[in-house]
């Protein structure tokens, strides 16, 4: 039987590192290193042409809105890790998350907690894209 299956020991996961990583990936948004940043198509309407100068206040304002956030709720943030914000841009609901891929970006990683096993990648979107 499956449950008679010896399954390997896995670690615990450490919530507290995984936290420290995202809070990392907020504060050097416009750096991330192997990491991603992306935003979804409402979110670039939201902004409009970055060649002009108001779309590009208007995106370094969305980028300092994640990078600052600090509003963080147990309803949306259950684990503590620090990895998922609601807020208002440009008077639209919206929100940042950030998810856990392996190095090559084809499925989950099996540890967030290693930053050498893991790349982050936080989307901005309209709360109606969700």
């Amino acid at each position: 039987m499956a449950q008679d299956t010896p399954q390997p020991a896995r670690a615990p996961i450490d919530h507290g590192e995984i936290a420290r990583l995202n809070d990392w990936l907020r504060a050097n948004i416009t750096s991330p290193g192997d990491n991603r940043i992306v935003m979804t198509a409402g979110v670039a309407n939201l902004i409009g042409d970055v060649a002009l100068f108001r779309g590009f206040r208007k995106r370094a304002e969305l980028l300092r809105t994640v990078r600052d956030y600090e509003t963080f709720e147990r309803s949306i943030d259950p684990h503590g890790h620090r990895d998922m914000g609601a807020f208002d841009f440009e008077g639209t609901p919206c929100l940042w998350k950030i998810d856990y891929y392996d190095r090559n970006l084809e499925s989950g990683s099996e540890n967030p907690a290693d930053p050498f096993e893991t790349v982050r990648v936080l989307t901005i979107l309209c709360a109606d894209e969700w």
